[in-house]
């Protein structure tokens, strides 16, 4: 590594976590000076997809990643020297630590049945050919795997599992995606099927993960004069290859509110681009009305992919991804509540306090919904007597059981009505309504990078022969690892800054119970039954 951070610029397209992550790096273990960093952003607020806001009369998450404790090194190591907003003593890791220590998840009713019966999620279901299934998709290298779907390798009773049930609905997938993200799941999360019922193994931040995480992280960078820009969008940039196969990054093309311009890279200087976005174009709905199902692609991620995809035949094939809406979407929805009635009433029913539950899943449901209440407050400011919950659905074009349409055609308090049906509660659904705010979201692309593909569909972080630019997000290629995880996005930013800069900082391992014996026994023992 030369002295290059001293007078080096770096810049930052995207402001999710994976930049945010990139950022730290490039200060914390690359040397450069925070002034050095730009991070251009096209939307008004940083975060990404880890997102958190709204005010007492209706707060709003799109999503919250799931956080695990042996799996998330990578995430740990940067979390480690970020300290809390309320105590610069105190990092955010350690926060963590300590609040799943006071409140540890230990979901008591992870499925429900009809009639509000609680399932015995215990019994995950599997049989021997369902065993045999999974050991084979296991065993089969991904290379002969290749864009084969989920619904390729298993039979139909594998589907009717209180184990595929807990599964798909903690990680949000759907039969037709992909086998190969299948295997890597279960291979990184195979320390999560003793305890699928439960959920034990998660853990979550004291507030959402905007206020616990994003905010947190933001404010270190902003401390050491990272410079943000908001309302940037990237549309292109500019390569240029020299005799030996060197590619650099040489001129970044922005529109600053319907202004063009330009931004020259020096031999110096170093791109990290975000290509693609999971929670592109996403829409909001109210009480009375549906969220909009865009299709257009008016968010500028994945615009930018598609532009650089023409220029290389090693930068993905967004296409893969993006090309079917109707497979990647799913909606969710946030409840905000000014009286405790209801959920009074999900404790009676689950067992559990708000904050040790986890995911309830109505496994009859139509839209196959799923909620989780949180430990209050969840958002920061969040007033004592105000209360919040958090749902999905995976079916959105089925009707609903109780409101007889789909779920991407519902409103706030269609959705209200459904859920109260689910759980018995139709007969107070007035007194509920009159405390209660809903705002639906729906997301075209929340799936999106589970999508079947081939080996040349993502990009690898660092491409070959990239001297200065590097990609970044949850589209790229990352071997062993899994999308769809906050763990992923800073591995890849480790991956960028290391790579980039030359630099013999470690990158930590990539975690496998099978590897570790006690861990390994426990698995087998609950997959064999």
């Amino acid at each position: 590594m030369t002295d290059a951070p001293r007078h080096s610029h770096a810049y930052l397209v995207g402001g999710g976590i994976a930049s945010l992550a990139a950022a730290v790096f490039l200060i914390r273990d690359g040397g450069f000076p925070g002034e050095h960093v730009h991070v251009l952003e096209e939307l008004s607020v940083a975060g990404g997809s880890m997102d958190g806001s709204g005010e007492p009369s209706g707060y709003v998450t799109r999503g919250g990643r799931m956080l695990e404790e042996e799996a998330y090194v990578c995430l740990w190591n940067l979390l480690e020297t970020i300290p809390t907003l309320n105590d610069e003593t105190v990092s955010v890791r350690a926060e963590i630590r300590e609040f799943n220590a006071k409140w540890p998840t230990d979901a008591r009713a992870r499925l429900i049945g009809r009639g509000t019966t609680i399932l015995d999620a215990a019994d995950y279901g599997l049989d021997a050919r369902d065993r045999l299934e999974l050991t084979r998709l296991l065993v089969l290298p991904e290379s002969v795997i290749g864009a084969r779907r989920i619904v390729d390798l298993f039979s139909p009773h594998f589907f009717a599992t209180n184990f595929w049930a807990m599964w798909r609905t903690t990680f949000a997938f759907q039969n037709w995606h992909s086998a190969v993200e299948l295997k890597r799941y279960f291979l990184r999360f195979m320390q999560e099927f003793p305890r699928m019922h439960t959920l034990s193994g998660v853990r979550r931040t004291r507030l959402n993960q905007y206020d616990s995480i994003i905010r947190p992280v933001r404010a270190w960078l902003e401390a050491r004069g990272v410079l943000f820009e908001h309302g940037v969008r990237v549309t292109d940039v500019d390569f240029s290859t020299d005799d030996d196969g060197t590619r650099r990054a040489r001129r970044l093309h922005l529109d600053r509110g319907g202004q063009p311009g330009t931004c020259e890279l020096t031999d110096d200087d170093y791109a990290f681009l975000t290509v693609g976005s999971m929670t592109a174009d996403a829409a909001l709905g109210g009480m009375d009305s549906a969220p909009e199902l865009v299709r257009d692609k008016r968010d500028g991620g994945w615009r930018l992919w598609e532009t650089l995809a023409t220029k290389a035949d090693d930068f993905g094939r967004p296409t893969a991804f993006n090309g079917d809406v109707d497979e990647a979407k799913w909606e969710s929805f946030t409840l905000t509540m000014r009286s405790p009635l209801l959920l009074h009433r999900i404790e009676e029913l689950s067992g559990n306090l708000p904050g040790t539950g986890a995911l309830m899943t109505f496994k009859d449901s139509n839209w196959l919904m799923s909620i989780v209440v949180p430990h209050a407050p969840h958002f920061d400011g969040q007033p004592e007597d105000v209360y919040t919950l958090w749902g999905y659905g995976l079916f959105v074009d089925n009707d609903g059981d109780f409101i007889g349409k789909p779920m991407a055609r519902a409103t706030g308090r269609e959705i209200l009505t459904e859920l109260l049906g689910h759980l018995g509660l139709l007969d107070i659904e007035d007194e509920i309504a009159s405390t209660t705010t809903v705002i639906p979201v729906m997301m075209p692309y929340i799936t999106s990078q589970f999508a079947p593909r081939t080996v040349h569909d993502r990009p690898l972080v660092v491409p070959r022969g990239a001297a200065n630019f590097a990609f970044l997000g949850q589209y790229t290629e990352i071997p062993e690892d899994v999308v769809f995880t906050v763990e992923y996005s800073v591995r890849g930013a480790m991956h960028a800054v290391y790579g980039l800069l030359g630099l013999d900082h470690e990158i930590p391992g990539i975690y496998h119970a099978l590897a570790d014996p006690k861990a390994a026994f426990t698995v087998l023992k609950a997959a064999l039954g």
